[in-house]
């Protein structure tokens, strides 16, 4: 996808994107005569996508409209259906729970620009904003959304364990232990899939940069449900947990940092809040039922983004080292199951 990557938008770049980006400007009333009244800022910390910010001015020159211009990523087929992710998106989008979809084009999509702020790492540990996102977190997976409401996990590791194996040398599957993952993952759901836990809808990617907060109400808005799927609750809350290692705006945004991964006490602060939200008191057994739980789907988790990272660093042409990200997941992986599960 040829656009500029800080300035504006170049004459090479699709004549779809540059017809979509004019509807949406002629719906709202304005009248753009040259493609450089657009203005283009690229937003760090995407992955799976580029994405940017386009701003262009309104009939009344001192005001100026902006909307999010999402660049799908090379390869991301073998991650999820796009046309069921659009779905969803939509359908959030009507139940009030991010962005609304403004146009489509073949290879992204224009989504409404959300005036609010995108978090940082740090604010993850603040425990006022831990509260709000454990809050909504809760709400999300609440949702009753379209379509069957089975787990998804299982099926995905063990599919995406093929894609994998596939791109892999024989060097590389055998150092990142790839023939083994198979009865690692019938391991995981044999010791994780229990009758008791929580199906819900889940987002399945809460880092940072998937959070927005608008500074003036405080309300919280969960972005990007590429990965969104109904899965135990009890995983999500691993994955926000495991996503509080990592800080993406740095000069090596790869690199994972697990010694500040939440302690005991913040991840039953968040645990507590995210059942408090609910209307109800939750009892000690409770939250330290969830607190076990979401701790052994941290081992879940590890395999998902290891097996994401690898597949990732051989399709996609974004500025992350992926291949040794993937090498981190599977570390840790290998370090916490002995302690989480036993020999």
């Amino acid at each position: 996808m040829a656009i500029k990557k800080n300035g504006l938008i170049p004459s090479s770049a699709p004549e779809e994107l540059k017809n979509v980006l004019k509807a949406v400007a002629s719906e709202w009333g304005d009248k753009i005569k040259d493609m450089e009244e657009f203005l283009v800022i690229p937003l760090k910390g995407a992955m799976t996508n580029e994405v940017f910010q386009i701003n262009w001015p309104t009939i009344h020159d001192d005001l100026h409209q902006k909307v999010l211009v999402r660049i799908y990523g090379e390869g991301v087929e073998l991650f999820f259906n796009r046309d069921d992710e659009i779905r969803t998106f939509e359908c959030m989008s009507k139940h009030g729970q991010g962005p609304r979809l403004l146009g489509r084009f073949p290879d992204g999509r224009i989504e409404e620009f959300i005036h609010a702020r995108t978090l940082s790492a740090a604010d993850l540990r603040d425990p006022e904003i831990s509260v709000l996102i454990a809050a909504k977190l809760r709400e999300f997976h609440n949702l009753d959304m379209p379509g069957p409401k089975d787990v998804l996990l299982w099926k995905r590791l063990r599919t995406w364990l093929g894609h994998a194996k596939k791109f892999c040398s024989p060097k590389d599957v055998k150092d990142f232990c790839l023939n083994v993952l198979g009865d690692e993952i019938n391991v995981l759901e044999k010791e994780l899939a229990k009758d008791h836990q929580e199906i819900g809808f889940c987002h399945n990617d809460l880092q940072y940069g998937n959070i927005m907060m608008d500074e003036e109400t405080r309300a919280i808005t969960l972005i990007d449900y590429e990965y969104a799927s109904y899965n135990p609750v009890a995983y999500d809350l691993a994955n926000h947990f495991c996503e509080m290692a990592a800080n993406y705006h740095t000069e090596n945004p790869h690199l994972l940092d697990y010694i500040i991964y939440p302690d005991m006490e913040e991840r039953w602060r968040f645990i507590c809040a995210y059942l408090r939200s609910s209307g109800n008191e939750p009892s000690d057994a409770e939250v330290e039922q969830l607190l076990i739980d979401a701790e052994k789907y941290t081992l879940a988790n590890h395999l998902f983004w290891g097996l994401w990272g690898i597949i990732s660093g051989h399709v996609n042409k974004i500025d992350f080292d992926y291949l040794e990200y993937a090498r981190q997941r599977f570390q840790q992986y290998w370090l916490s199951k002995p302690l989480l599960l036993g020999s």
